[in-house]
């Protein structure tokens, strides 16, 4: 059985939040296609949400608008089951009951999107591939910021999910993608 794993598809990755992606909007349109099959098929939805410690940075703070998830997005009752998971730390598998509930229904296959690929989408795919799940993700579900750094140079925010991605893929994930309508032009 396949379960669909959304992670970290929060307000903060908005344009108007403090962890702006550039494709935000896009990736949601992509999660949200993933959203609908997986409720067709009455598959499991594990929805993950980031919450950051106290000392941590002002952003994924419980109780804000940052923090909450994007709109439209989240359990609902009537399909297959859904469950709202909380983590503070990057891999949603660590310090939760994620593993326990997907094994209760024999889920074998997981599908991961969200946010960041570079981030919190990477390691909850390397903590399911540990734990001998088949992973997949959607380049197009996801995105991560652009990073620069003083030795190490820069890389714009489709660089650094590619890479992200592609370290996954050399470690076992496997890639998907979901044919989302063609924009009517103007």
């Amino acid at each position: 059985m396949q379960a669909l794993l959304v992670i970290d598809a929060q307000n903060e990755f908005s344009a108007a939040g403090q962890r702006p992606v550039e494709n935000h909007a896009l990736a949601l349109q992509a999660i949200e296609a993933h959203v609908q099959m997986a409720r067709a098929k009455k598959q499991p939805i594990a929805w993950v949400k980031h919450y950051n410690r106290p000392h941590e940075s002002r952003a994924f703070v419980p109780g804000t608008w940052g923090a909450e998830l994007s709109p439209g997005l989240g359990p609902k009752d009537g399909f297959g089951p859904e469950r709202l998971f909380e983590k503070s730390v990057y891999g949603a598998f660590t310090g939760t009951q994620v593993e326990a509930w997907l094994r209760s229904m024999g889920v074998e296959t997981l599908l991961v999107v969200g946010f960041y690929a570079h981030m919190c989408v990477s390691t909850t795919a390397r903590e399911a591939l540990s734990r001998d799940f088949r992973v997949l993700t959607d380049p197009e579900a996801t995105g991560a910021a652009e990073l620069e750094h003083p030795v190490l140079g820069r890389q714009s925010s489709v660089e650094v999910r590619n890479a992200a991605l592609l370290h996954l893929v050399h470690m076992g994930a496997e890639l998907t993608s979901v044919r989302l309508p063609a924009a009517v032009p103007a």
